[in-house]
């Protein structure tokens, strides 16, 4: 379907990638990782022919019609929303368009009625006649209702405008279908939703995203970017970052046995392709994986930072009581009633529609806000790190390199000292002298961890703190919330940090909350239940 053959690019003086030969066939989904700046989207961007490469070539069958993943939000403002999906496919839409023109011409020819006849033929071979209800169809499976369908782009929402641009991009049965981060923004119900669509499909997928549940779900293979070179491997994230990892082992381990290490990756191959949790297409990424020998799995250069939170001491046994709290902003009432005692083993996630509501909730417990009703009380013992969602008021009008900046909330003021916190997370040498106010978003996110990591609070709070970071700092992360000992309240939208860090779910609804003892993936099965 996709040939890459000998592919090089370069921006200026750096080499992104180069001699890269790659094979994208039908019937598989294809994962593309690489750190930040490592040129994941301009592998979509060269694919769909939007950027040219240094070198080599790329071949596409040219019966196979593509479709990509718009990322500006506002080209479609003119049009309204079922009429942007079946933009998905131009020449249908085309096609549609010269046909009404034709028919509404007042002076129609003999010659417009062949026109019109050959345009009738091929618009009910490309679908046209069944295109509203498919759009329709896919709009609904993302979230969006049929009283919206007739609504100018321009006057969605935001969130709402992912979803018709998503449903655009797989629109009409495409061959290839090109994402880059389609799950940004999504609610829980539409990254489902899309994970079935994406397993059903019988086409070629190509897909860069920091979600590491969903690559799990709907790839069968990973193509990472690394070393400066693009390698593909079979199998999803997961069996990619474990053989990874144990393929580092063994490089760094060279002088011990490596017959038991090679034994042991033999092991893990069978042990990954026994174990799939979706049938579809377990049976052929087994024996995809049953073909695996060692020499075909991955190495990685990727630095993984380290994050491990230690307290200064052990809280004691009230640790934070919520009660009957109401929260109204700009006139819109986002907390109601809310109540809830958090227990000594408790690490809970905060889930629901209205990002605006959680955010607040985060606000009211780390005192930034005051409830209109209701009390919130901390244990005496216990002591707070936060991590706003919108954290630019810790960035804005500071002029001061990383030193100085996290020195204001040390006790201890020796650079080797702050040293430590910034080469956790890949700060190291001169990079430690630079400005804050030129950090990326990714490192504003990494100092804000090595600052909480460095106040040694015993409870954390953390609202969306995975927003920025690259797949390494997220499964980094993931490993220090999951070894913290103490308690954790947050929200985020990776689904695997969800279920793996969280054993009790609390969702706030429009007129409540529910508060659940449980893990993610089994209070999502339980809303399934409820919502058949």
């Amino acid at each position: 379907m996709i040939t890459v053959e000998n592919l090089t690019l370069q921006y200026g003086g750096q080499v992104l990638y180069s001699h890269a030969d790659l094979q994208f066939t039908r019937g598989n989904c294809y994962g593309i990782i690489g750190a930040n700046g490592a040129g994941k989207s301009t592998l979509l961007r060269l694919i769909a022919g939007e950027e040219e490469p240094t070198a080599g070539h790329i071949s596409i069958d040219p019966k196979a019609r593509m479709s990509v993943l718009k990322q500006n939000q506002s080209m479609f403002d003119d049009y309204p929303v079922l009429e942007t999906v079946i933009m998905g496919n131009m020449t249908l839409y085309n096609c549609g368009k010269e046909k009404d023109a034709i028919y509404e011409k007042e002076d129609f020819t003999d010659a417009d009625g062949i026109r019109a006849a050959e345009l009738e033929e091929q618009y009910a071979e490309l679908g046209g006649w069944e295109s509203e209800s498919d759009a329709s169809k896919l709009l609904q499976g993302l979230g969006i209702p049929v009283e919206f369908h007739q609504t100018q782009m321009a006057a969605m929402d935001p969130r709402q405008k992912v979803k018709v641009l998503l449903a655009q991009a797989l629109f009409g049965n495409p061959d290839i279908i090109l994402l880059d981060e389609p799950t940004n923004n999504l609610d829980l119900a539409s990254v489902v939703w899309l994970e079935d669509f994406l397993m059903d499909y019988d086409g070629t997928v190509l897909v860069v995203s920091h979600d590491r549940y969903f690559l799990n779900n709907v790839c069968t293979h990973i193509v990472d970017i690394d070393y400066g070179k693009i390698k593909m491997y079979v199998g999803n994230y997961d069996f990619w970052y474990e053989s990874s990892q144990l393929i580092q082992k063994l490089i760094k381990d060279q002088n011990k046995k490596a017959q038991q290490k090679i034994e042991e990756l033999q092991n893990f191959i069978q042990r990954f392709s026994a174990n799939k949790s979706k049938s579809r297409q377990a049976t052929s990424r087994r024996k995809l994986l049953d073909k695996i020998t060692v020499e075909e799995l991955p190495a990685s250069s990727r630095r993984y930072p380290w994050v491990g939170f230690k307290a200064e001491r052990e809280p004691g046994k009230d640790r934070l009581f919520v009660e009957n709290v109401s929260k109204t902003v700009d006139g819109v009432k986002l907390i109601n009633n809310l109540s809830f005692i958090m227990g000594r083993e408790d690490k809970i996630a905060i889930i629901g529609a209205n990002e605006i509501a959680i955010t607040t909730l985060f606000q009211l417990l780390a005192g930034e806000i005051e409830p209109d009703e209701g009390t919130i009380k901390w244990g005496v013992s216990t002591t707070q790190s936060y991590f706003p969602k919108n954290h630019e008021s810790y960035f804005a009008g500071h002029d001061e390199n990383l030193i100085d900046w996290m020195r204001q909330f040390s006790v201890d003021k020796r650079e080797s000292y702050l040293r430590t916190f910034l080469g956790r997370m890949l700060f190291s040498g001169d990079e430690v002298y630079k400005s804050v106010k030129v950090l990326s978003g990714g490192e504003k996110v990494r100092c804000m961890l090595s600052k909480m990591m460095l106040e040694g609070s015993n409870v954390l709070l953390f609202d969306q703190p995975t927003n920025h970071l690259d797949l390494e700092a997220v499964q980094a992360l993931n490993n220090g919330m999951e070894a913290f000992p103490y308690n954790i309240i947050f929200t985020s939208h990776d689904h695997q940090l969800t279920q793996t860090v969280a054993n009790r779910i609390i969702e706030l609804t429009e007129d409540g909350f529910v508060d659940r003892m449980m893990h993610y993936d089994d209070y999502m099965h339980l809303y399934s239940e409820e919502t058949e």
